[in-house]
């Protein structure tokens, strides 16, 4: 049975127009469907975050956050354990950032400010440095990159039998070629398919898959050399690349830094 989790705050307004939350949150948890009258961005640290809004799905690793327009109705649930951080704006600051849903690209400067906050346990801004760390925040957000999706779905049915059949079988190395024949289109179509529906190749589209995967496996305690194994990799430092082009950091560095290692 999944662990309940309750993000709702004991007040109707902020406290201050920037306000800090941070959890470590069990494996197999969950958040019921709310909404909150602020904008809000969800960020994980560690592990990966589902994120269901209106339809949508979004799955964050840890080098995107989730961004909320205030009032948006969401829920979450995430399988492996997560260092979860959210950031609350007042709807006076939301101007500069999407008025939908979206990912955004986390920076090395917002990373260590919501880190540096985490372990100081700064939820509301309260001296004149932490609230001059609080703007930059809200600057940096206003920067960020925005990416619609990490891992979008595909509506057309032959390019959907082909990712289900993908996130069944990470490891499965068939080319994009043996892929198209496999649901009777012409590569050409396929990859068409993949562009307009999911705005990349079917080779990104997997190795994204591949990463996430990684990180679940990582978190289980499985060596580097079986992961690269179970994701299709001959050798383990093919995998270590696509891992660090994926997370900025080695498999190794990143399990040394998850919770409870």
């Amino acid at each position: 049975m999944a662990h309940q989790y309750s993000p709702r705050r004991d007040f109707d307004h902020l406290p201050y127009p920037v306000c800090f939350r941070f959890d470590a949150l069990a494996a197999d948890t969950e958040c019921e469907l709310h909404h909150h009258a602020w904008g809000q961005l969800n960020y994980a640290e560690r592990g990966v975050m589902q994120i269901d809004v209106g339809g949508q799905r979004f799955i964050s690793p840890p080098q995107y956050t989730v961004w909320l327009p205030p009032g948006v109705v969401h829920g979450t649930y995430n399988q492996q354990p997560v260092l979860y951080r959210a950031l609350d704006l007042d709807p006076s600051l939301c101007g500069a950032l999407p008025a939908q849903p979206c990912m955004l690209a986390i920076s090395a400067v917002l990373r260590a400010i919501l880190i540096d906050f985490a372990e100081r346990q700064v939820a509301v801004p309260d001296s004149d440095a932490d609230r001059r760390l609080a703007q930059v925040v809200v600057d940096q957000l206003g920067r960020a990159r925005v990416e619609p999706r990490y891992l979008p779905l595909a509506s057309t049915p032959s390019l959907q039998q082909v990712l289900a059949a993908l996130q069944r079988e990470p490891g499965d190395n068939r080319t994009a070629s043996e892929w198209a024949e496999t649901v009777h289109l012409t590569e050409r179509t396929l990859a068409r398919y993949c562009q307009r529906e999911l705005g990349m190749s079917l080779g990104e589209w997997r190795q994204r898959l591949r990463f996430l995967h990684a990180i679940e496996l990582l978190d289980k305690g499985r060596s580097v050399q079986a992961i690269a194994l179970d994701l299709g990799y001959s050798t383990s430092s093919a995998f270590i690349a696509m891992f660090q082009r994926q997370a900025g950091t080695t498999p190794e560095q990143y399990r040394r830094e998850l919770p409870g290692t």
